[in-house]
């Protein structure tokens, strides 16, 4: 029996979870904006289901009525960018990204922290990185070359600015994503003392 349940102890390892009911699913590594990105999360959810609504009305009014609106797609394409960009700093959140845990499993609980802690100031550094790629297409979206600020469109019929608003919500997550990855470092390290 105690070895099967060190079976299931190793296999929740490597996905930074564990799947009993009522456990919650946060890690408390997570912190205050873990458990804020986890809240957040629905209102990205019903962009996926609102898109979903979206495409179903314009299949309906192209070829049932046949009068396409000249805002579908552009819409879809929009909401879905967001949730899944979004979904990046959720599944951090949740401490639930991909990683190939090969090694990981085979170490024992102290060396794993200091591995935690590595693998977390790793990815706030190349989160920061991103981020700084980010902001040079802000710049470029939002910015004239002469300092005012005018938001990139898609040049389409109905033109909106969504290219712009996606690449200024990218670079936030960007940021956000290189703060949580400090907050787990932080805490395993916190952890790691006690």
């Amino acid at each position: 029996m105690s070895e099967n349940r060190e079976q299931i102890d190793l296999a929740a390892t490597s996905e930074g979870l564990r799947e009993e009911p009522g456990a919650m699913v946060i890690p408390p590594e997570a912190g205050l904006m873990g458990r804020l990105v986890d809240r957040v999360a629905y209102i990205f959810a019903a962009g996926i289901v609102i898109s979903a609504a979206v495409l179903l009305m314009e299949v309906f009014l192209r070829y049932i009525f046949n009068r396409p609106t000249i805002w579908a797609h552009e819409t879809t394409v929009f909401l879905c960018g967001l949730a899944f960009t979004f979904g990046g700093l959720y599944c951090t959140a949740r401490n639930s990204h991909i990683r190939v845990v090969l090694i990981y499993d085979w170490l024992s609980p102290p060396v794993r922290r200091i591995f935690d802690i590595l693998i977390s100031i790793i990815c706030a550094i190349a989160s920061g990185f991103f981020a700084y790629a980010a902001w040079h297409m802000v710049t470029r979206a939002v910015w004239t070359p002469a300092g005012d600020i005018r938001l990139e469109t898609t040049g389409s019929a109905w033109n909106p600015p969504t290219p712009a608003l996606t690449k200024l919500f990218i670079f936030v997550v960007m940021i956000l994503l290189v703060a949580q990855f400090l907050i787990f470092a932080v805490n395993y390290a916190r952890r790691a003392r006690s």
